[in-house]
């Protein structure tokens, strides 16, 4: 079992680097999505061996998740039955995608990200935004709805808990173009789908030992506070500018991922 003892001065250094990075994930991920591109490997580059990396990111991703989809649900943007037959799938395809990460060795975990994330990161900035009527007059219904939604879910989920980053945004195309839903109620099933699998993956990684508790709970906090101000500078501005900061910001990234395991 690979847990994590920090000393404070290395809980310290690890906060100074996650948290302005979560931050700034939480900030983009409220108005233009993919900002799990961002707070994952921040978790890298603070030195976290790559399994309480996946742990430590998802107890902070669960918050922020659960605080969106509440938003969803409040607003009433959810097919429920869609999205309750997603989640079923979603919690079991994450259980068998995170105990899969468990078994594997966190340097292979750590190449595997980086040649994964820039072609998730290129999917998500430059992938065509849909509109609400896309998908008119296209949804399924009866046992063909349940069945593709569940498969959505299994297999969203096996990735969120496997890979983690751009789980929501393929789990908004695969209700969106799959189900047949209006994107913005593909938006609201998302997210509930992603709490399942989130509190999945979570689930594994807690029993591993591979959550550090005193980094994801400041971590968690600067992340809400991220897509608080997110939210309200996206009414203002809309989400050109952030995708243009977000390509610069991932490109640093990136080569510094490439850096270490090279």
């Amino acid at each position: 079992m690979e847990i994590l003892n920090m000393d404070m001065a290395g809980l310290i250094q690890s906060c100074l680097i996650v948290c302005p990075l979560v931050f700034l994930a939480g900030f983009i991920d409220s108005i233009a999505g993919g900002g799990g591109l961002i707070a994952t490997p921040a978790y890298m580059i603070a030195g976290l061996p790559m399994h309480s990396v996946l742990g430590t990111n998802k107890a902070m991703s669960m918050f922020g998740t659960s605080v969106a989809a509440w938003k969803y649900i409040k607003s009433g943007n959810i097919n429920w039955r869609a999205a309750i037959v997603a989640a079923l799938g979603s919690f079991a395809g994450s259980a068998l995608g995170s105990q899969l990460a468990l078994r594997i060795n966190g340097d292979t975990l750590k190449t595997l990200f980086v040649f994964i994330l820039p072609v998730v990161a290129i999917f998500v900035i430059f992938g065509k935004n849909k509109s609400d009527n896309d998908s008119a007059d296209r949804m399924l219904t009866g046992m063909k709805l349940n069945l593709v939604a569940f498969l959505v879910g299994v297999i969203t989920g096996a990735y969120d808990g496997l890979i983690g980053p751009g789980a929501g945004t393929f789990m908004i195309i695969g209700f969106n173009m799959l189900v047949g839903l209006d994107y913005i109620k593909s938006g609201g099933c998302a997210k509930v789908v992603n709490v399942a699998s989130n509190v999945s993956a979570f689930i594994s990684f807690v029993t591993a030992g591979q959550v550090i508790w005193a980094l994801a709970i400041p971590a968690a906090l600067f992340s809400m506070a991220g897509n608080l101000l997110g939210s309200t500078y996206a009414i203002k501005h809309g989400s050109a500018l952030v995708k243009k900061v977000m390509i610069f910001v991932l490109i640093g990234i990136f080569i510094k991922l490439a850096i270490d395991v090279l």
